[in-house]
């Protein structure tokens, strides 16, 4: 197995997380992440998942300019249903790096490193994701679209015809090739005006 070479030069993340020092998972509780995590996470790469991993980096480098963010410590809101559209990928890449969950995450011990009820859907937020540092009550609300990064105009027609089970393999690899080419595409724009947009919050009186 060998994934594309682009996911290695992704953006990458290291967190503190002081549930993996406690546990001597890490000596020092740091993490790293790359999109190849996500990745291994989703099944797939694709704009959607890019744009999860983008969203998540840009959000914790805003809101954790000066020290590594604290995995366990963060809560995401989004602003649509976990089963709207492609939200539930989205909230499995963010979980994945942060660490929140809904109901479903580790209890914690003695009432401390609980990862549950940090993840919330039906906000009344403005963007696409609210993320909350627990500790300080800073926020940032962030917003993807990848409309600046088109893909090819022969993507489409081609996996219609794949689905359709008329391509040859040859068709199928050019296709990946394409899908793939966007996403590298993507990821290298991490920086570029309107493709991930971040806004701070003033904190809630």
């Amino acid at each position: 197995m060998a994934f594309p070479a682009f996911f290695a030069q992704a953006p990458r993340i290291a967190l503190h997380d002081p549930l993996a020092q406690l546990l001597g998972a890490s000596d020092d509780g740091l993490i790293e992440y790359g999109y190849e995590d996500a990745v291994r996470l989703a099944g797939h790469s694709c704009p959607t998942v890019a744009g999860a991993w983008l969203m998540t980096v840009r959000a914790l480098r805003a809101l954790y300019p000066d020290a590594p963010p604290q995995r366990g410590d963060i809560e995401a809101t989004f602003a649509d249903s976990a089963t709207s559209g492609v939200t539930g990928v989205i909230a499995n890449v963010v979980s994945l790096i942060t660490g929140a969950t809904t109901d479903t995450g580790f209890k914690g011990l003695a009432g401390q490193h609980d990862r549950r009820n940090l993840l919330h859907f039906q906000g009344d937020i403005p963007g696409e994701i609210v993320f909350t540092r627990r500790d300080t009550g800073d926020q940032v609300a962030v917003s993807f679209s990848a409309q600046g990064v088109p893909g090819s105009p022969a993507a489409m027609p081609m996996l219609q015809k794949i689905l359709a089970g008329g391509a040859s393999d040859t068709e199928k690899q050019d296709f990946a090739q394409l899908w793939q080419d966007r996403v590298r595409r993507i990821l290298e724009a991490i920086d570029q005006p309107g493709l991930v947009t971040v806004s701070p919050l003033p904190r809630a009186a």
